[in-house]
């Protein structure tokens, strides 16, 4: 399954190591664009002093670690796309000529279902994608998470529990199902 990702989810980095945690273990091909990439070096720039070095840094490993992931789009094919928010349009024409399977994103107001399926791709969420693949590949998605929560633990210095760890990530339908388990 090939997985166009947005910005919004690469963004936070407990749902970004997730994702790319089950992408190593080969559940799904991810795909960005040099501009969705961009736009997740500035929203990290906007937490303070040698954020945009550590999310370059991370982006240079991406592209290390999947050399073919980047997409590329004609300006053509993204003024030929409507969606609410024209900033946006950019994803989906990358989710097209990537030949995405899935838009994978946290803004699904901006993204109607109608305007994604129409151009042969469907539009999901993190959360409902992940809990997804933790049902048909539960050892891997939670060794991945486990892997996740112990990085956190680590960094933080402080206890994670698994599930409020993955709410706060914005990912609680995973969380719940993990501490389930």
């Amino acid at each position: 399954m090939r997985v166009l990702i947005d910005a919004c989810v690469l963004y936070p980095t407990v749902m970004r190591e997730v994702l790319i945690g089950v992408a190593k273990k080969g559940l799904f091909t991810p795909l960005w664009s040099a501009r969705i990439l961009e736009e997740w070096a500035r929203a990290a720039a906007r937490l303070g002093d040698g954020q945009d070095a550590v999310a370059r840094g991370e982006i240079a490993l991406l592209r290390a670690r999947w050399p073919d992931a980047e997409v590329d789009y004609s300006a053509d094919l993204e003024a030929s796309l409507y969606l609410p928010d024209p900033d946006d349009t950019h994803v989906l024409a990358a989710a097209i000529a990537g030949k995405a399977d899935v838009l994978l994103t946290m803004n699904l107001k901006d993204f109607p279902t109608r305007v994604v399926s129409a151009n042969g791709v469907v539009r999901r969420d993190p959360d409902g994608m992940l809990r997804e693949m933790f049902g048909e590949q539960p050892d891997v998605v939670a060794e991945v998470a486990e892997n996740v929560r112990q990085v956190a633990e680590h960094l933080s210095g402080e206890t994670q529990d698994m599930r409020k760890l993955m709410k706060k990530a914005r990912l609680p339908r995973l969380g719940k199902a993990l501490s389930l388990r």
